[in-house]
């Protein structure tokens, strides 16, 4: 398995291979708007493949014609010699979780799919990885998805867009906003909720961003316009381009306070913003996307924010030590804790090649990683060497979280990397 991952990263992504440390993998803090994940197969190119402890076999690759690799993505389910199809003929197939709990009671294995050929609407398949492997959940609707333990209080978030409703909005294609509108989803026994208002720090970073780049001048502008911008209601010497970036930002605006379940603040700040005339049809518009989109994937309405429980991380450093390196994708276990805490493994490891002018590392890079319960990083810091950006880089990774009596936990652990010459 980890070799297959080795010779992947040799030929396409990096030149750095990792020897684990007495503990393991990464992936930086960040939600679906930070640094795009990375996809384990795309246009055919990339392939993973592990047998989960619980005997379910999880494959992704390209399609194959007889002994040759197409050009597109399938992955599938292996359990007692029976195959389920998970994807088949698709632009890119990722794993974004192996072996958590996504709120189903059990270990489960999510897929991003994209079989639209560019198209702003990804679907995330769920499947259980005991007994009988089989979907428990599909969600459709976003550009992406990534689950993670934000706040490491041991309820893990699926963190998503609104992207396939809000495109064409207005005549507005989602490649010219700042982000489509950001939707936090969890499972709560097996149900699915919408919990974007318990990241409320969040959606305010982002309608500060919104309102600190566009100047009153273009909103005064666009508010003495008719609100679709046409011709005809234009004044002589205006920008039409600044003006639809106002309309932009004000749209981006109602929309993060909106899908964070701040309705009365969504309206108000479309009353400050919006064209008077204009207000009545936009209110009604947005409302219409906003409950017709993303939103129809789930089984409860939104409620009352609920406050977790601070998680415990496993501290695998304080007894670990660089070993060589492990065809098998893992650390030792950790004797340490009783019972043992299983290792974490990779899924994905890339860094994007260099610059020309990039020198190699002299000697091994040195890591301190801590992965939480979804297989996600939630803090990287170099603890020797000077190759910054993989800090950056390695917010796309993805793992098989750490396990201890059958359950994922949180992990801190060291990877050791080394430049391929």
């Amino acid at each position: 398995m980890q070799r297959s991952l080795a010779r992947s990263l040799m030929k396409s992504t990096s030149r750095f291979l990792p020897v684990l440390s007495g503990i393991v993998f990464w992936s930086t803090a960040v939600h679906c708007q930070g640094r795009a994940q990375d996809v384990t197969c795309e246009n055919g190119d990339g392939e993973y493949s592990t047998q989960f402890s619980t005997g379910a076999t999880v494959s992704v690759g390209p399609m194959r014609n007889g002994s040759f690799a197409e050009r597109a993505c399938a992955a599938k389910l292996v359990w007692k010699g029976q195959e389920i199809s998970v994807a088949s003929d698709a632009d890119q197939v990722g794993i974004d979780v192996l072996g958590a709990d996504l709120g189903f009671g059990k270990p489960v294995v999510a897929f991003q799919v994209d079989k639209s050929r560019g198209s702003s609407n990804r679907i995330y398949k769920i499947y259980s990885l005991t007994r009988t492997p089989h979907l428990l959940y599909t969600i459709s609707g976003g550009d992406s998805y990534r689950a993670a333990d934000t706040d490491l209080d041991g309820r893990i978030e699926i963190w998503t867009d609104d992207a396939a409703a809000v495109d064409g909005f207005e005549g507005i294609p989602t490649v010219d906003l700042d982000f489509a509108p950001t939707v936090v989803f969890r499972f709560e026994k097996g149900r699915l909720v919408d919990v974007g208002s318990e990241f409320l720090s969040y959606y305010d970073a982002q309608i500060a961003k919104l309102r600190s780049q566009v100047s009153e001048q273009d909103l005064a502008g666009f508010k003495q316009s008719d609100g679709h911008l046409s011709a005809t209601s234009l004044r002589p010497g205006e920008d039409l381009h600044r003006l639809v970036r106002a309309k932009i930002s004000v749209l981006e605006i109602v929309c993060a306070y909106l899908y964070s379940d701040r309705e009365r603040e969504a309206w108000s700040a479309l009353e400050e913003m919006w064209p008077p005339g204009d207000l009545e049809r936009i209110r009604t518009a947005i409302s219409t996307v906003h409950q017709s989109g993303i939103l129809h994937n789930l089984d409860h309405s939104r409620r009352s924010p609920q406050r977790g429980n601070r998680v415990r991380i496993y501290d695998a450093v304080s007894t670990s030590t660089v070993v060589g390196y492990n065809p098998e994708g893992g650390a030792p276990d950790s004797s340490q804790f009783e019972p043992p805490l299983i290792q974490p493994k990779s899924i994905l490891l890339q860094r994007p090649p260099p610059s020309a002018d990039e020198p190699l590392p002299s000697a091994n890079e040195v890591v301190e990683l801590v992965v939480d319960a979804a297989g996600k990083v939630r803090s990287a810091k170099v603890i020797h060497g000077t190759d910054k950006p993989l800090i950056e880089a390695s917010t796309g990774w993805q793992f098989i979280p750490a396990f201890r009596d059958g359950h994922p936990v949180a992990c801190r652990f060291r990877l050791s990397l080394w430049a391929l010459k």
